[in-house]
């Protein structure tokens, strides 16, 4: 059996369920259904479980057979097909009641998607050995270039390239060169378990290259060879050189032709492309790791992870630039890969693509915690000094002086917990936490950067008017977020001037939607000369908008 989600509006995570039985896609009909139905269609879609569903062709109606009616699951079933119905093809239906789920927005771990790659999964034999071998030490390399271990220098393995240009890796730097810096191997009893490793580098992940294992005695192996060690180059965001860094933001400003936007983490968001003087988007028909993987390297991280489709992260404005793009993975730039031209009837921007792209570990998330908070979403901040040089860290607040939503987005960023809801100034209702001491003040951030002691602050020199626990920094943090976007070409298409009688307005002018002069005017007579247009303002977020003010605060106006 196979499964699909179908129809429109959807997002990605909801839609008709069609299912592919004796070659030929299908329908679900709704009477009798219920969740535990949901939950199992769900898992067909590898979803972890369901938060409803929907009668009555919701998605629209679908073509073809209806395959299953009064469908009744307990919700543990493996298969649709295990729950009681009234046979394959026999239902009384018709397809204006097409059953369709809404699934949550989570994956079971592993399961297989053209278009996402699960790592831990399928690495999962040889990773746990790998840490001692040295056979992926680029990916416990520090980003700094530093050379680790000591002993004798290591050889490359029987098959392995001696000097191997090798594109950005699933570890998430940049790209694989020659490094002037010798990399040791620790002595110690090494076990082999990968050999004869042969990729051709357009791969997103060594699991995909060609390997064999070692059976039985794996200690004795590789007896012409020694472990294979790369040296990897860090991306402009992950450079530590100054320098460096300023060169490569000046050849970025100079120049950006892609970029990222709408996502919460480091290296994920919409694909945006440069074209005309005028950033667009692209659209997701035939969108692949393969181009995801294009677009991760060419911005200086590492192979895709996955690649997204249905405006995943958010829809953008402004014109389609590509569509159908398909690169071979060896392109340095996405726009050096075949991709067709689109107009306005191919693609919408419900159909913008989007990448989640491997980026180096840089341990940001162990110098940061939260406390206090009813869920791991929120709480005060607190912060780890002093970590250097195999100390232990000393915890502590953050000054909530200047602290704000810039702020609050770095710190969740870091946290790994998606967008800031808020940035809290007082928390004294979060006051769970025996650390009482603020060891960070004078914090100002741009809202980029990956951590907080990136942003500006007073260092060692702490300045903090207010330095009990109530004034300690604090957070919300959401993993999805509204983005409201006025649509300014409508303003200016529908903006006229209109004369309107004074006697018309009493309700404007209570609301102060008239200039300051009006009330020198002789009401009810005479008229004001108005500038009128329509707007639109469009929520192309991955959440719904709701008002900051609770219900209760809110104020019914008369002329409402």
């Amino acid at each position: 059996l196979k499964f699909r989600l179908a129809g429109y509006p959807r997002k990605h995570n909801e839609g008709r369920v069609e299912v592919f039985y004796n070659d030929e896609w299908g329908t679900i009909c709704d009477d009798d259904f219920t969740l535990a139905n949901a939950h199992v269609l769900c898992r067909h879609l590898g979803f972890v479980a369901a938060t409803g569903w929907a009668h009555s062709a919701k998605y629209g109606k679908g073509v073809g057979r209806i395959w299953l009616d009064n469908v009744n699951c307990a919700g543990g079933e493996k298969s649709i097909g295990d729950c009681k119905h009234r046979g394959w093809g026999n239902s009384d239906c018709s397809h204006e009641e097409d059953a369709g789920v809404i699934c949550k927005d989570e994956r079971i771990p592993g399961f297989k998607d053209s278009n996402v790659i699960e790592v831990r999964k399928l690495l999962a034999r040889v990773g746990r050995r790998w840490r001692g071998v040295g056979a992926l030490q680029a990916q416990r390399v520090s980003p700094r270039g530093r050379c680790k271990g000591h002993g004798q220098q290591a050889q490359p393995q029987a098959g392995w390239p001696s000097t191997p240009l090798l594109p950005s890796g699933h570890d998430g730097h940049g790209s694989g060169l020659p490094s002037p810096c010798r990399l040791f191997t620790e002595r110690q009893q090494l076990n082999y378990r990968l050999h004869s490793v042969s990729c051709t580098g357009t791969e997103v992940h060594l699991s995909m290259c060609t390997f064999e294992f070692y059976r039985g005695n794996a200690s004795a192996a590789c007896g012409a060879g020694m472990p294979a060690v790369v040296s990897c180059l860090p991306g402009p965001l992950f450079a530590t050189g100054n320098a460096h860094k300023k060169r490569q933001r000046q050849q970025q400003q100079s120049q950006p032709r892609i970029r990222l936007k709408g996502g919460a983490k480091v290296g994920e968001g919409r694909v945006e492309v440069l074209k005309s003087s005028e950033w667009g988007t692209i659209c997701d028909d035939r969108w692949n790791l393969l181009s995801a993987s294009v677009v991760c390297r060419e911005l200086g991280f590492g192979s895709a992870k996955e690649a997204l489709t249905g405006a995943r992260m958010g829809q953008g404005t402004g014109p389609i630039h590509m569509n159908e793009v398909q690169c071979l993975g060896t392109e340095k730039s996405l726009w050096s890969c075949p991709f067709k031209n689109i107009t306005q009837e191919d693609c919408k921007h419900t159909e913008d693509a989007a990448v989640r792209c491997n980026i180096p570990y840089m341990g940001y998330e162990n110098l940061i915690r939260l406390s206090g908070g009813r869920s791991r979403f929120e709480g005060r901040v607190e912060v780890a000094v002093g970590a250097g040089d195999g100390d232990q860290p000393r915890w502590g607040l953050v000054c909530s002086e200047g602290w704000g939503t810039l702020e609050a987005m770095v710190a969740c960023r870091q946290l790994g917990l998606g967008f800031a809801n808020h940035g809290l100034q007082e928390t004294w209702y979060w006051d769970a936490s025996n650390v009482t001491e603020m060891v960070l003040s004078g914090v100002k951030c741009a809202g980029h950067e990956m951590s907080l002691s990136h942003c500006q602050h007073h260092g060692t020199s702490l300045s903090c008017r207010n330095t009990g626990t109530r004034f300690a920094a604090g957070v919300i943090c959401s993993e999805t977020a509204s983005d409201l976007l006025l649509h300014a070409p409508l303003v200016q298409e529908t903006a006229y001037i209109e004369d309107r009688p004074l006697h018309m307005l009493y309700c404007a002018a209570e609301e102060n939607c008239l200039s300051s002069s009006a009330r020198l005017a002789n009401w009810p007579y005479g008229h004001r000369r108005l500038l009128r247009f329509s707007s639109q303002i469009h929520n192309n977020g991955r959440a719904d908008f709701r008002p900051k003010a609770g219900r209760h605060s809110w104020v019914w106006h008369e002329c409402h």
